[in-house]
């Protein structure tokens, strides 16, 4: 067992060895790569001086021998433009920038050796690389793209064309001698393609064409559509609008003929309007007999009929021309022996307006009666009451003490009648046969009538009176005690009124 973990231990070590040193080439590398600090880009115009600046960050354990600077550009080869050695005094080999660059410090500083070049050129533009030769890691370096701008000139341009159904140039617009290559981008309404060319300027510019097509039609005409430049140079992008401008020939239209030309009518006019581009040269009134009316006038795109008669019931033509052509247009004249009567508002809408005035008034008159409702009933203290009613007062009196041979008082009838009611399986007593004491004092004044007993049952409402000598009804016990048939109920326990018999 010993002997396997020693052998395993001895394979161990024997890769440990390899993969430190591959380790630490990574952190050479690694650690290398950041050592040289440049700037990544550098954005200039023609006639300006620059700076490149460059610095070895960190020398510890490391010897700087030589730095140079190298311009590549995007076609040709690679060239040193300046050299420099502790030993040796500063060289600048020929290159295309020789004579315009140098060191920023004099001497150079070994770890900080910066370069500018005066009165850059757009042919400039590249790749300017600073190299350090170090000892022990070899040869480090950083790359600075400079990037040469010059600002276009941008401009937008309308094609005049004429309506027709292929697709035509009928707008361009350009950005010259920019730096880097402009974005054309076109805004418009109307359907259409773009085509966009571009093609090197002068000094290592790029002029940048694009050209709007379309198919264009008589409604396009005056359409606005705008040509939109980006550029690196602009803050932001540029818009140059325009309009279309499309000929085509005349439209033309004759109004004014209301169909109710009658003999003996004066002053009727008919009007020719006509649209088109460019403007009409001409503008002609006929008939298509050829001879215009004696009655007839002609003031420019007008034909006025002075007194309508026989003779301009007809057919009016109308030519318009320009440049681009001739149009015509024709309306026939029917003269009418009497007027035709006018049109009156329809009967729809005035039963319309009736209708509408009623229902305002209705409404206004509804709120006025709601309001003074509500006035009223405020002063005479309407609405829910304020206090809550009394409950009914109890009676000793029970059901055992009412008497079937007499007729009560009328004051037991009185408190009966007010807080008692009869409960039966039959219908409710009609209290209406009761006629109270204002009746009784009249019959005893008459003298007719007194001593008569009323009858008090829980007989059907509208029965009358039997009188002393009619039989109580068939549904009443005359056998027993009518307080053997009601039960004993005292008042006190419910508010049931005992039945009461004559």
């Amino acid at each position: 067992m010993a002997r396997r973990d020693a052998r395993n231990w001895s394979d161990c070590t024997k890769m440990i060895g390899p993969l430190c040193l591959i380790a630490s080439i990574f952190m050479i590398h690694g650690t290398s790569g950041q050592q040289v600090k440049v700037e990544p880009e550098v954005l200039s115009y023609p006639g300006q001086t620059i700076n490149l600046r460059c610095a070895f960050t960190d020398a510890t354990g490391i010897r700087l021998t030589m730095v140079t600077w190298i311009y590549e550009p995007k076609e040709g080869k690679r060239k040193n433009i300046a050299v420099y050695h502790p030993d040796f005094d500063t060289s600048y080999p020929k290159s295309p920038v020789k004579g315009r660059v140098s060191f920023t410090q004099s001497p150079p500083d070994l770890a900080n050796p910066s370069i500018q070049i005066s009165d850059v050129r757009m042919t400039d533009e590249g790749k300017y690389i600073c190299e350090f030769a170090t000892y022990p890691i070899g040869n480090e370096q950083g790359i600075t793209y400079l990037v040469m701008l010059a600002k276009p000139q941008n401009s937008a341009s309308i094609v005049t064309v004429v309506a027709g159904s292929k697709p035509v140039v009928v707008a361009r617009c350009e950005s010259a001698d920019g730096r880097p290559a402009a974005q054309i981008s076109w805004v418009t309404t109307v359907n259409g393609n773009a085509t966009t060319v571009s093609k090197p300027g002068a000094d290592n510019t790029v002029t940048v064409t694009s050209e709007y097509r379309m198919a264009p039609t008589a409604a396009d005409n005056g359409k606005d559509i705008s040509c939109v430049v980006a550029h690196r140079t602009q803050v932001k992008p540029e818009s140059l609008l325009n309009k279309l401008a499309v000929q085509y020939p005349p439209q033309v239209t004759i109004v004014g003929y209301d169909n109710n030309w009658y003999v003996g009518r004066t002053n009727v006019m008919l009007i020719c309007q006509a649209s088109a581009n460019p403007v009409p040269t001409s503008v002609n009134w006929k008939t298509m007999s050829g001879v215009l009316p004696d009655t007839v006038q002609i003031v420019g795109n007008e034909l006025r009929v002075l007194k309508v008669d026989d003779a301009v019931n007809t057919t009016f033509v109308c030519e318009v021309t320009n440049r681009i052509g001739t149009t015509r247009d024709q309306i026939t004249a029917m003269v009418r022996g009497t007027r035709l009567p006018e049109k009156g508002p329809t009967t729809g809408s005035i039963i319309g307006a009736i209708i509408g005035v009623i229902l305002l008034l209705a409404i206004i008159g509804t709120a006025i009666a709601m309001y003074r409702k509500h006035k009223k009933n405020k002063l005479n203290g309407g609405g829910p009451p304020k206090y809550k009613p009394p409950p009914p007062k109890k009676t000793t009196s029970n059901a055992n003490n009412v008497n079937s041979s007499h007729v009560p008082v009328a004051e037991n009838r009185n408190l009966l009648n007010q807080y008692y009611s009869t409960q039966s399986a039959e219908p409710v007593t009609d209290l209406d046969a009761y006629h109270g004491d204002d009746d009784d004092d009249d019959d005893n004044d008459d003298g007719g009538t007194e001593g008569r007993e009323h009858y008090y049952s829980a007989a059907p409402s509208g029965w009358d009176d039997p009188g002393n000598n009619e039989v109580p009804p068939p549904y009443m016990r005359t056998d027993s005690d009518p307080q053997d048939y009601y039960p004993n109920v005292n008042r006190g326990d419910s508010f049931v009124s005992p039945a009461m018999f004559v």
